[in-house]
């Protein structure tokens, strides 16, 4: 029978040297890669974050990962995130797929019901996202956004239409309740 808590120092000391040289490599890769790799996550974001963690959970752990298959993996997950990235930025429907758009939660201090219930997001949520922006009066939030990572921003104040920048957000006018 296998010994759970002790192998040989063969495997510690793999599971060093990779640990080092695999971390080292994800850092460079991450820093070649762009400051948008590391920016505030959305669910496109997230997923790569994650496949990176997994990735080198992998090649620490698994003595079937050699350390070129792990360095090949971090760089295909940061290669297409990249591309996807790139294109984003340059083909809009791309970015919607990618990334989604921000939803309108409130509008002149009415919650749209149908937003919300459609964004599964409650009242509460949105009073303590006001309270969060020092806000005691919902009468004087222009907006309320659930922005594509899944924060809140409270917009107080009316905005110009030519200088708004709520013309990106999908709006529902429809069913307010005050």
């Amino acid at each position: 029978m296998e010994n759970i808590i002790y192998n040989g120092w063969e495997e510690l000391a793999r599971t060093f040297i990779f640990g080092v040289l695999a971390y080292t490599c994800l850092v460079f890769c991450l820093r070649v890669s762009g400051k948008r790799t590391l920016s505030k996550m959305n669910a496109f974001d997230l997923i790569v974050t994650v496949s990176l963690g997994s990735t080198l959970a992998s090649i620490l752990m698994s003595q079937g990962v050699t350390l070129a298959k792990g360095i090949l993996a971090f760089t295909l997950l940061i290669g297409l995130q990249f591309l996807v990235t790139w294109s984003s930025v340059r083909i809009r429907w791309i970015r919607r797929l990618v990334t989604g758009e921000p939803q309108m939660l409130v509008e002149d201090g009415c919650f749209l019901k149908t937003a919300l219930r459609r964004a599964r997001v409650t009242e509460g949520e949105i009073l303590a996202a006001a309270r969060s922006a020092g806000v005691a009066d919902m009468a004087l939030i222009s907006a309320v956004v659930l922005e594509t990572d899944g924060s809140f921003s409270v917009i107080k104040g009316k905005a110009e239409a030519e200088n708004s920048s709520l013309v990106d957000v999908r709006e529902n006018r429809s069913n307010k309740v005050g």
